[in-house]
């Protein structure tokens, strides 16, 4: 038996095609090194179209593959410095520890997360801790039973009121080629079901269905999507969704180690009106 997904990746293949490169409304661009020893650097930056806000960050990865040690330190460009630390299969088998830290030098605010995640065939979990809100902890767990069916939950508890804030499940059944999922959201309040399917090594097709019991007489939510590969350097995606918002993307590989994603919502119900949304993203990689 294998190890099953995380809970939050239960229907995760439907959400990437659905939802994954289409950057709409923004510029955004990517770029990553890696040295000789093994070090990555990351700067990532977007800018949002409609207000002209830019938002930068630099991240430095550290690994110690030997000793099971990987050290992330970033630096936005809202003055935000992040540290986490990384230490797997060392403790234990399939286990890895996690701290993940935060600093904004301009207010003192800081904040701090434990972390643990385990996974075995048939058994992957995950809890974290964060230690200045409430404190609050927050685990989820997913197991793989016979016949390709995936069970998980998820809950939050804060430990000062002593009370549950959320919970949430989900279902999965999860094929080579095409997955089903269902999942109950805010304390089994939102509800949604996902599909995934690849037709052919050129096609993938997918749809998902949303539906918030809390809203009364809230309208259900249905997005379907599909993605075709052009070449082997080239795809192209298409999402609409029942109001009328459709979607529409390019991905194209210029040469080994850059990437650009060209994409636009377009509101077919007003389409003379200024409704629309177009982006691009640009990934360099060596």
């Amino acid at each position: 038996m294998s190890v099953p997904p995380a809970y939050s990746d239960i229907g995760k293949a439907s959400n990437d095609l659905l939802f994954k490169d289409f950057p709409t409304g923004q510029v955004k661009l990517e770029v990553n090194t890696v040295t000789p020893t093994g070090v990555k650097f990351t700067v990532l930056g977007h800018q949002d179209n409609k207000n002209g806000h830019v938002f930068g960050e630099l991240k430095t990865k550290f690994t110690d593959k030997a000793n099971g040690l990987t050290l992330t330190q970033g630096w936005s460009a809202t003055n935000v410095l992040s540290t986490k630390v990384e230490l797997a299969n060392k403790v234990a088998s399939g286990l890895k520890l996690e701290l993940n830290g935060s600093f904004l030098p301009d207010s003192g605010k800081r904040n701090a997360k434990v972390a643990t995640e385990y996974k075995q065939p048939g058994l992957f979990s995950r809890a974290n801790v964060d230690l200045f809100k409430g404190p609050t902890f927050t685990g989820d767990v997913s197991f793989g039973l016979q016949r390709n069916l995936v069970l998980g939950s998820e809950v939050s508890y804060d430990v000062v009121s002593g009370k549950v804030t959320k919970y949430a499940a989900a279902a999965g059944f999860i094929e080579k080629d095409y997955v089903f999922s269902v999942h109950a959201h805010s304390s089994l309040s939102v509800f949604t079901g996902a599909y995934y399917h690849r037709v052919s090594p050129q096609v993938e097709v997918g749809g998902k269905v949303h539906w918030d019991s809390k809203v009364p007489g809230g309208p259900v939510g249905i997005d379907v999507g599909t993605k075709y590969k052009l070449d082997a350097d080239a795809s192209i995606k298409a999402r609409i969704d029942n109001f009328g918002k459709l979607s529409l993307a390019y991905a194209q590989l210029l040469r080994p180690g850059v990437k650009l994603n060209l994409a636009g919502t377009f509101d077919t119900g007003k389409l003379q009106e200024n409704a629309h949304k177009v982006g691009l993203s640009l990934v360099f990689e060596n």
